[in-house]
């Protein structure tokens, strides 16, 4: 079951992304992305929507292996030139995958590369897809950028559980230099209501994999901040020193594990 629910999810595909919109209004599309410092502001639009339109596709054909770009409908998307073309473009992805997930419904089998291969994954990875790219287009933008707390909870429990997935290890062996005795993360966020949105993680490296768990125990290091910095800083869209957020412990650890475990 996910945490958020199936039409929440769905939802928050159109809520998120029309964020995203106000985020660009105005903003300079060839501007560079500094958290994303390989894209500018445009080429970001055009990855959020593209992906978008890659999930939906996935999901309306059944997928049973990976699609090819070459298969999904419209996925690069107008260029800079035309604002107005490249934000109705981003609106249309959004409406298309929210769409599809809704006529399939929660439970339909479909290929994943995570081990939830359903529309229940995709339904969450692309909310959170928006989630994270949307702090890139506002931090480039200079705009503000608010999330709602339960929304915020289950972003960073998503990422967990992807760091955690025996896939990700293998994919990314140089992740087992993290593992060692005593070696434990704490997250705290200190705005949340624990017994409604929680808000508090132990991420566990001491065995022969990245394992986690809510709760508030002690640990090695514990980062503690308003949920929102929480998520900015452990997705590496704000640097710990500038975000409103106290470390408290082996910051050696903590600035290892924030530069081995990445979210592009």
């Amino acid at each position: 079951m996910t945490r958020l629910g199936y039409e929440r999810y769905c939802e928050e595909i159109l809520v998120q992304t029309g964020l995203f919109r106000e985020a660009l209004r105005g903003a300079d599309l060839k501007a560079t992305v500094p958290t994303c410092p390989d894209w500018t502001i445009g080429e970001l639009t055009r990855h959020v929507g593209g992906a978008l339109r890659w999930m939906g596709t996935t999901v309306r054909t059944r997928a049973k292996e990976p699609v090819s770009e070459e298969q999904v409908p419209d996925g690069a998307g107008p260029g800079d030139g035309d604002p107005a073309a490249l934000d109705s473009w981003l609106a249309e992805s959004a409406a298309l995958v929210a769409a599809e997930l809704r006529a399939a419904g929660p439970g339909t089998a479909v290929w994943s590369w995570a081990d939830e291969p359903s529309t229940d994954f995709w339904a969450r990875r692309a909310v959170h897809e928006i989630v994270v790219h949307r702090a890139d287009a506002a931090l480039a933008a200079g705009v503000p950028y608010e999330l709602a707390p339960e929304v915020a909870v289950d972003t960073l429990e998503e990422w967990l559980e992807i760091g955690s997935l025996p896939q990700t290890m293998e994919r990314r062996p140089e992740l087992a230099r993290l593992l060692g005795p005593g070696r434990t993360i704490h997250l705290h966020a200190t705005d949340t209501d624990p017994d409604k949105d929680g808000g508090e993680w132990l991420i566990d490296l001491t065995g022969e994999a990245i394992t986690w768990r809510r709760g508030h125990e002690k640990a090695a290091v514990a980062l503690r901040g308003p949920m929102r910095d929480l998520l900015l800083v452990f997705y590496r869209r704000l640097p710990v020193d500038g975000a409103d957020v106290t470390v408290i412990g082996d910051r050696g650890l903590l600035d290892e594990w924030l530069e081995l475990v990445s979210f592009g």
